[in-house]
């Protein structure tokens, strides 16, 4: 059945925008429960949970954000807001990789694993935060210090992503730690970063 979507918030209410009446619709064609948290004024983090066979365990969270880059209209050859689609049906909007597109594939990997009749143990959380692209004290760096997060109980996590226009799906990781060696080569002793680990189709 469908569920509401209750509203914890520190402050007053604010109107919730529409990427967050987007994610309350979503939550209620699927029956996910929904949960909003106004982590700052203005700034909601929206959660759709699906409940799995053993609330024991922890939780699976799938994170995503619901804001984007400042857009410089004269740079766009189409209204960065209008999600135009062309005939060879690219779509230009401004958010639609980063991270429109990882947002949609949580939801439609739920929707059809529930159609097909799928029930998993964890629970399954879906985020949508704030403030992530500029700044990002509005958004999660808030959010992790409530009470509603920390009652996810998340035990996995997986965040952002890029599209990829072939069937390959790329793997990334971003959380680096210092790893100290001695090397008998002179060296600028600075970090090298290698973020893509896994590319093939």
């Amino acid at each position: 059945g469908s569920r509401g979507c209750s509203r914890s918030s520190p402050r007053h209410s604010v109107p919730p925008g529409a990427a967050v009446a987007f994610f309350e619709e979503r939550a209620r064609q699927l029956g996910l429960g929904c949960q909003k948290v106004e982590v700052a004024p203005g700034y909601v983090v929206t959660v759709l949970t699906w409940p799995g066979t053993n609330p024991a365990l922890s939780s699976i969270l799938l994170n995503s954000h619901t804001d984007v880059v400042p857009v410089f209209k004269e740079h766009w050859s189409h209204d960065p807001f209008e999600a135009f689609k062309d005939s060879e049906g690219y779509i230009y909007a401004r958010g639609a990789q980063d991270m429109k597109c990882v947002s949609i594939q949580y939801l439609e990997a739920v929707r059809r694993l529930k159609v097909e009749g799928h029930r998993f143990p964890r629970t399954i959380h879906m985020t949508f935060v704030p403030d992530e692209e500029v700044g990002g004290h509005q958004g999660m760096e808030l959010f992790v210090q409530r009470p509603e997060f920390h009652a996810l109980r998340a035990g996995f996590a997986l965040d952002e992503g890029i599209a990829n226009p072939t069937d390959a799906f790329t793997v990334f990781y971003s959380e680096r730690s210092p790893w100290f060696m001695s090397s008998p080569t002179p060296t600028d002793g600075g970090t090298k970063p290698s973020p893509r680990i896994i590319d093939r189709g």
